[in-house]
């Protein structure tokens, strides 16, 4: 499976973008989601992931109620909504994706994952 993210950018505070990730290889409607982040000089942290048929979503406490994940297997896509974003959130954002057979299940755990896109840089100004 290879995985391009894009959709970074510079955004003001409160403001929005939305991520995207696109999956080429083996079939994408096999996996499990997700979107990490990391900022220079630290650990890549978990942000969301979403289960491999959409229906159980996970997202860190930090992004609750401001983040979105979702995907749309038809076009091998899943998206990251970012709303009401904060200084906080400037980071370089990954998509990752693992295979699984369980169709609701979804994983926190970066070592879980072992397919990883390029990574897409978000600034947010404050």
């Amino acid at each position: 499976v290879q995985l391009q993210a894009f959709g970074g950018g510079l955004v003001q505070a409160g403001g929005s973008l939305r991520l995207s990730c696109v999956a080429s290889g083996r079939t994408f409607s096999s996996g499990v989601m997700a979107w990490f982040r990391q900022v220079p000089g630290k650990e890549r942290e978990f942000v969301a992931a979403i289960s491999r048929n959409g229906g159980n979503t996970g997202y860190a406490d930090s992004v609750k109620g401001r983040f979105t994940i979702s995907r749309d297997n038809a076009k091998n896509t899943v998206y990251l909504q970012m709303n009401s974003l904060k200084p906080e959130d400037t980071a370089v954002y990954y998509c990752a994706a693992r295979y699984s057979v369980a169709p609701g299940s979804w994983f926190q755990r970066k070592d879980e994952y072992y397919f990883w896109g390029q990574g897409t840089e978000v600034t947010v100004s404050s």
